[in-house]
Parts: structure tokens; sequence; C-alpha cells
């Protein structure tokens, strides 16, 4: 009985662990849309709130630092590493990190399509998320 219960207050306290440390990822994200700039067709306008919705978590976008290249904070903007061209240690470029060249597979454009499988509005044409306006 004894270790029934001490093994439900060690349940929990992970489970507060967890929440609160997504809790706190998430208070570091940013609020307002970020403006990816760079693309020769236009900057990308991407709010980061409506996104989260849509991932399970954040490592479907943020993968981990690589060790000749580790993070400098906790959560970097893409384009910290992924540059145009790419700066060395990396070498994926900017435009690599979000899609193939001709935006038919990555990151990006293969989520935007699952979305669209699933009966939800995602972009797939270039000009739908590169916009002059935003550069």
């Amino acid at each position: 009985m004894r270790v029934n219960k001490l093994i439900a207050v060690l349940l929990g306290c992970f489970v507060v662990v967890i929440i609160t440390g997504a809790a706190a990822q998430q208070a570091q994200a940013p609020k307002a849309p970020v403006i990816m700039k760079g693309a020769p067709m236009g900057g990308v306008k991407f709010d980061h709130t409506s996104h989260v919705k849509v991932a399970a978590k954040c490592e479907m976008c943020h993968h981990a630092s690589k060790p000749e290249k580790p993070l400098k904070s906790p959560q970097e903007s893409c384009t910290d590493c992924h540059t145009r061209p790419p700066t060395p240690p990396v070498t994926t470029g900017t435009q690599a990190a979000f899609h193939n060249p001709t935006a038919t597979a990555g990151l990006c454009i293969d989520c935007h399509k699952k979305q669209n499988e699933a009966g939800k509005a995602a972009p797939t044409k270039c000009a739908e998320c590169h916009q002059k306006v935003n550069s």
C-alpha cells in the first residue's frame, strides 16, 4: 500500500514537471508573426502560434542542435543556423531547411500537403507563402 502511494506521488510530480516544462517553452515562443526574409520570391510571414496548434510537439519543426553547431539559446530562429549560402559547419542552407528547390517536398510543404489531405487549408503554392510585401 505504501509503495503504491509513493508511486502515485512520484507519477504526479513527473506530470507536473512535464506540464511546467511545456508551458515554459510555449512562453518563450514568439507571439507575433515572424517575417523570414531573404527569399528571392519574397519573405514568408510565419505565424508561430497557428503552427503550434497543428504540431504535436516542438520537435516536429525544431531539430536538436548538432555538436558542430550547438545552440546559443533553447529556442533559436531557423535562420540563426540555416543561412544563404550555408555557413560552415552547417551544410543546409535556408531554402533546403524548409523545402527542396522545386518546393515539392520538405519540412514545410510535406506538412502542408498532409494538412490539405486531412481537409484543412494549408498553402502549397509558392506565392501563397512568399510575398514581396514581407521582404
